[in-house]
């Protein structure tokens, strides 16, 4: 891994623990963090009530570009790890499932409710 590859990554994790902190300051019971499936990974799953959030996380150097850095291919990965996450834990059936966004730009964090539905 290159220097500037390895800053990208420690940038990258200390952004999606910043969003975890974030996200139980709004009450949000972090589940699991850089959950692993066959086809794709979650930064992190939350839940608030009977809220399950799947959050996907981006620290870029704008708002805008860690917005643009969630595209089509992102989606479907963070979906396809939803599917393999809910499957496993069958009691999660029935929240109402989301798919969020956390954008991290330099210190400030941004978090985007319902950034997506599945398929789109």
């Amino acid at each position: 891994m290159t220097g500037g590859r390895r800053a990208a990554e420690r940038r990258g994790r200390r952004a999606e623990w910043a969003a975890a902190v974030l996200l139980t300051l709004k009450g949000y019971a972090v589940l699991a963090m850089r959950y692993k499936a066959s086809g794709g990974e979650i930064d992190i799953v939350a839940r608030r009530g009977r809220r399950l959030a799947f959050v996907e996380v981006k620290a870029r150097q704008t708002r805008t570009a860690a917005l643009e850095a969630v595209d089509a291919r992102t989606r479907r990965r963070v979906e396809a790890a939803a599917r393999a996450y809910i499957a496993a834990r069958p009691g999660f059936a029935e929240y109402n499932q989301a798919y969020d966004i956390i954008l991290a730009a330099g210190a400030r964090l941004v978090h985007i409710r319902n950034a997506w539905r599945e398929g789109d």
